[in-house]
This record gives structure tokens, C-alpha cells and sequence, in this order.
């Protein structure tokens, strides 16, 4: 584990730093907000009707983070996708494709419009539409991961 991922707290899902970091990069980055001013880490968590999700910065990234929303669509509870390597959110033939969109992130510092196939816990497969994958750097330039949302899905 690097650095930047053991400085990030065990339970994310309320806290304010964190929350802080996701939406103050999406916002940075795309140049608009994730969610409305007043929302806070409390409604993301536990209200948003869109997925949120986020891996660390280890040589195999696991998830830090996932919103209910996510949760429900990859069938984790919380305390086992923090657990749960980021790459295993996809097929193993999708895989190379995932990399190659992570790869371009790094470059780009995000990626809009991406949609891709998934695998939830139970092996459902279900198509992400509408998503945005983005990178955590803090303001003093440390990375801590990458995040991703997505507001559209439905099964395959």
C-alpha cells in the first residue's frame, strides 16, 4: 500500500474530507458540480440516485468508497467492496478495455460519456451508460485514486 491510500480513513461513506475530494475534483475537472451546493456526504451516500464509486492508488487498486446506489447495482454491501479489487468490477475479457479507460484518465485527468459492461457479485451483467471517470488529487497534488459515476444502467 502506498502513501496516499493509507491516508485515507477506513469508512469513507460520510466522511467530509473525502466527500470533499470527490466532488471538488469532478468539479474541477469537468467544470461542473456533481451535486447541488447544499447536498453533503450524508445524501451522496445514502441518497444519490446515481452510482459513485472510488479506488485507491495500490498496484491493484481496490475500492475505497461506493455509494448505496452503487452497492445495489454491484450487489456488495459496503464492508465487502471496500475489500474487493476495482478490476473485478469487469469480465476478465472486458478488463483490457477498463485498463485502456483508466489509462486515459491518468492522461486526461477524466473521461466522459463512458459506458461499459459490469459484473455484480452474483455474475449479473448489466450495461453503465452515461459515465464519468475522474482523478482524486488533492489540492497539495497528491493522487489518492481515481473516482467514477454513473446515472444509467440496466441489465444484459
Amino acid at each position: 500500500m502506498n502513501a496516499a491510500s493509507r491516508q485515507i480513513p477506513a469508512d469513507l461513506s460520510v466522511d467530509s474530507d473525502f466527500f470533499d475530494l470527490i466532488v471538488g475534483c469532478y468539479a474541477r475537472l469537468t467544470g461542473t458540480p456533481l451535486i447541488a451546493g447544499a447536498l453533503g456526504p450524508d445524501w451522496l451516500y445514502d441518497h444519490a440516485p446515481f452510482a459513485v464509486l472510488a479506488h485507491n492508488t495500490d498496484a491493484d487498486p481496490r475500492f475505497i468508497y461506493a455509494n448505496r446506489t452503487a452497492q445495489a447495482c454491484f450487489e456488495y454491501p459496503l464492508d465487502e467492496f471496500v475489500t474487493l479489487p476495482s478490476r473485478l468490477s469487469a469480465e476478465a475479457p472486458d478488463r483490457a478495455e477498463r485498463q485502456r479507460l483508466l489509462d486515459e484518465v491518468i492522461r486526461n485527468g477524466f473521461v466522459a460519456d463512458y459506458a461499459g459492461i459490469r459484473v455484480a457479485k452474483s455474475g449479473r451483467r448489466f450495461r453503465i451508460e452515461n459515465g464519468v471517470v475522474w482523478q482524486l488529487i488533492d489540492d497539495a497534488g497528491t493522487l489518492h485514486g481515481q473516482a467514477a459515476t454513473f446515472s444509467a444502467w440496466h441489465d444484459i
